[in-house]
Formats: C-alpha cells, sequence, structure tokens
C-alpha cells in the first residue's frame, strides 16, 4: 500500500512487539531515505495491533490484508499485489483458493 502496511506475525518471547516495530521502522526508513536521497520521517511513532487468537480469525486477519490492494483499486487480484504473501500464490490459503478448496472467506 502506498500510505501504510500491515503485517500479519507471531510474536517471539524476549521480542516485545514495541521493540520489533521500532527495530522495524528505524530500519525501513533508513533504507527508504537512502533509496530516495532524503531524510526525515518515515513512518508515524504510533501503530494499531490486534491479537489473533483463533485459526480462524487469523485466515479472515490474512484475507483482510491480501484484499487490502483489491480495495484500494491497486490491482484485480491480491495475488497481483507484488509485496504482498499473495504474489504468486507464496501464501497456502491463496493457492488453496485457487484449486478450488476454498473455506468461503474471501478477500476484501
Amino acid at each position: 500500500m502506498p500510505n501504510h502496511v500491515h503485517v500479519c506475525f507471531q510474536e517471539k518471547l524476549g521480542y516485545p512487539l514495541p521493540a520489533v516495530l521500532q527495530s522495524w521502522k528505524g530500519y525501513t526508513a533508513r533504507v527508504i531515505n537512502l533509496r530516495l536521497n532524503r531524510s526525515g520521517p518515515v513512518w508515524s511513532r504510533d501503530y494499531f495491533d490486534r491479537a489473533v487468537r483463533s485459526e480462524l480469525q487469523l485466515r479472515r486477519t490474512i484475507h483482510y490484508i491480501h484484499g487490502n490492494p483489491v480495495k484500494a483499486r491497486l490491482v484485480e487480484k491480491p495475488e497481483d499485489w507484488r509485496w504482498s504473501s499473495a504474489w504468486r500464490g507464496r501464501c497456502r490459503w491463496v493457492r488453496e483458493e485457487q484449486e478450488g478448496a476454498s473455506d468461503g472467506i474471501r478477500a476484501g
């Protein structure tokens, strides 16, 4: 997405979410600023998080993330968004849907 990012990951013991995000935002901001030959903030200081408590909620979350570029009309299908785990069938659930093994959960 041009103005925000969605990430779904499992927190690892000893690596609290705020520290992970601070490290990730710092690293990516340095790289983005170097490539664009600029300086200054790239990301806002805050973030929004949500705990996933079940397999179904995880699937819905991933489908929501995959559907975001489609909803924004950046691509026609989730697997067309190059920066997504849906790209070229990298996500097992997208492959299953393409093969007709859908559980009824749809992106968007």
